[in-house]
């Protein structure tokens, strides 16, 4: 059997694959790939189906040693200058990798999180019908640590027509999201407060949810409460203390904070690759209704989004 050995995780390292799907109503959320296009460019480059397992690498600092057989790799997202026995081979590309050589991923340039992938992908023991782990919940394969060994699947005999895919890196200082209004943007004193202000995204962010910093928003009614209703990734609640949090793929299932706008799904995977100490400036993609706000109304429940 073909394994990976790791070697080295860097700051955190997870098998990831496009997650959970329908199961909110026991508790458990999707999860799943951080930055969903780049673990699915990985997979294509080295002819897998989309849903087979990579690596997810936050931050580089990754190594492993590859036993039992050659195999086909690729690595896409953060760049991270991915070497093979020291000699690199390109981001988006796919390299076929000996018995016994070391994949080595450095500390990224721009962008957060790496994606490896192994030509039949992680063959780990799925957990709920999903190979990823989340780090909420803890549920899901363990984060990987040095020693683990990780089998790698069977593949199919079709090859990719590409053997790269250039691919444009995030590397600007401040990154621009499209965000769709509501269902609660009505319960904020000034609703476009929310994108009239550069965010900074917190050291305090992860895949739960990303946490903003900057001038607090302030509540419309700032003495009740909110039941809690169903919660979704992308989702921007605002807590009592004002600074906006867009929750991840590991977000709760429910949440009793106002969630005054959505991320565009185009713009989701994106949100994957900004750091800590990146800017944030958000845009609505669409007027929103006036209505609420007049009314005061506090009836308006997920059917909204």
């Amino acid at each position: 059997m073909t394994t990976l050995e790791i070697l080295r995780t860097g700051p955190l390292a997870l098998v990831q694959d496009l997650g959970r799907v329908g199961l909110a109503h026991l508790g458990v959320t999707r999860s799943g790939a951080a930055d969903r296009r780049s673990h699915t460019l990985a997979n294509r480059l080295v002819a897998n189906p989309d849903d087979r397992a990579t690596i997810e690498v936050t931050f580089g600092g990754f190594s492993a040693r590859v036993r039992g057989g050659d195999v086909d790799i690729a690595v896409t997202g953060a760049d991270t200058d991915p070497t093979v026995n020291g000699i690199a081979f390109g981001n988006n590309s796919i390299h076929h990798v000996r018995d016994g050589d070391v994949i080595s991923l450095g500390t990224p340039y721009s962008g957060l999180r790496s994606y490896l992938s192994v030509r039949g992908g992680i063959d780990v023991t799925p957990v709920l019908g999903s190979r990823s782990y989340d780090v909420m919940s803890a549920i899901g394969p363990l984060p990987l640590q040095p020693g683990d060994v990780l089998p790698v699947g069977e593949h199919t005999d079709d090859y990719p027509e590409l053997d790269q895919a250039p691919v444009a890196g995030i590397d600007e200082h401040l990154v621009e999201l499209m965000v769709v209004p509501g269902p609660r943007d009505d319960w904020l004193a000034d609703p476009d407060a929310l994108v009239h202000t550069i965010w900074m995204v917190s050291d305090r962010s992860d895949r739960v949810g990303m946490r903003l910093e900057g001038r607090p928003l302030q509540y419309r009614w700032p003495d009740r409460q909110l039941p809690s209703e169903g919660a979704t990734r992308g989702a921007i609640q605002v807590p009592p203390n004002g600074l906006p949090v867009i929750l991840g793929p590991d977000h709760p299932v429910t949440g009793g904070y106002p969630v005054v706008g959505v991320v565009a799904d185009d713009d989701v995977d994106k949100l994957a690759q900004v750091r800590p100490g990146q800017y944030v400036r958000l845009h609505w993609c669409r007027h929103r209704s006036p209505l609420a706000a007049v009314s005061g109304s506090v009836t308006a429940g997920p059917s909204a989004w």
